[in-house]
């Protein structure tokens, strides 16, 4: 018998995927006056752990010693990509730090490249961060930028220790207990922040909406894709986040991009793309930003 259960075609879950998140985002943009950065990520992964672990229910006892010591570190550098991406986002609008943080995982995937058109994608990249650089000493926040490119480091380790754990692990498990890592990473140091004084019904609420926005929906909805969806057509459509960020920070958060930065955006989306087409290292799995 089939299931009655609603499903979206492939196209449109990634699609809402990806308009989930950068919606997410932007939740997290307005907690960030009262919360700041680390209160905000304790709440997102917190209530991202609480829900994924009520859902999948995973059997902790019966974990083996070698998923241990591949989730652990992979739920360690979950925490630690979402804490840096927060950082950034509280210092530089929404699109420049999603097209930042995209340069972990396009250097993954042009890394021991021996093709020359992938030359054309570096170059690309580079041009695009070029682009955003403010070589006169205004403009963007470098500290805000350095948290990026740093959450894109996390996020290219992500994908690396993600193919290690979801070798022995079936997906949603790891990403559940990975997400539990995550989230006893990160929620100290929201506490030491202080922020959680400031917590009222109000905010755990947003906080709630935040999880599932940023994590638990799309995770769900880039699985039920990626059991049909061919993985080059999912890496292609990834490529579009740093546009969609662009459009979601101008339209919810009223952030507006040079000229400048606009073409650094699409330069660093076409590298992704063309990388994509070009390469066979692993795309992004959920979880990303």
């Amino acid at each position: 018998m089939s299931s009655s259960r609603f499903t979206l075609p492939p196209l449109p879950a990634v699609l809402l995927s990806i308009v989930s998140v950068q919606g997410g985002a932007a939740i997290a943009k307005g907690l960030f006056p009262v919360l700041g950065p680390a209160g905000t990520a304790s709440l997102r992964i917190g209530f991202s752990a609480l829900v994924l672990l009520l859902v999948v229910r995973p059997r902790l006892q019966q974990l083996q010693p070698a998923q241990w010591r591949s989730v652990v570190p992979y739920g360690l550098v979950l925490g630690l990509m979402n804490f840096l991406f927060y950082c950034a986002l509280a210092r530089i609008p929404l699109g420049l730090a999603v097209t930042l943080e995209f340069v972990g995982p396009l250097g993954l995937a042009l890394a021991g490249s021996r093709r020359a058109l992938d030359i054309v994608w570096v170059v690309l990249a580079g041009a695009g961060i070029a682009l955003i650089t403010p070589w006169r000493g205004q403009g963007l926040d470098l500290l805000g930028a350095g948290f990026a490119l740093a959450a894109g480091a996390c996020w290219a380790l992500y994908i690396v220790l993600g193919r290690r754990t979801a070798a022995v692990l079936p997906g949603q498990t790891a990403v559940t207990v990975g997400m539990l890592f995550a989230a006893l990473a990160v929620v100290p140091f929201g506490a030491a922040s202080g922020s959680f004084s400031a917590l009222t019904p109000h905010l755990l609420l947003l906080g709630t909406l935040l999880a599932v926005f940023s994590s638990v929906l799309p995770f769900s909805l880039e699985m039920q894709a990626l059991r049909t969806m061919p993985t080059r057509t999912f890496s292609i459509l990834m490529s579009l986040e740093p546009v969609a960020a662009a459009f979601s920070g101008w339209l919810l958060l009223g952030e507006e991009l040079t000229v400048n930065q606009w073409l650094a955006v699409a330069f660093i989306v076409v590298a992704s793309f063309g990388a994509t087409l070009t390469t066979t290292a692993a795309q992004p799995i959920a979880g990303d930003n």
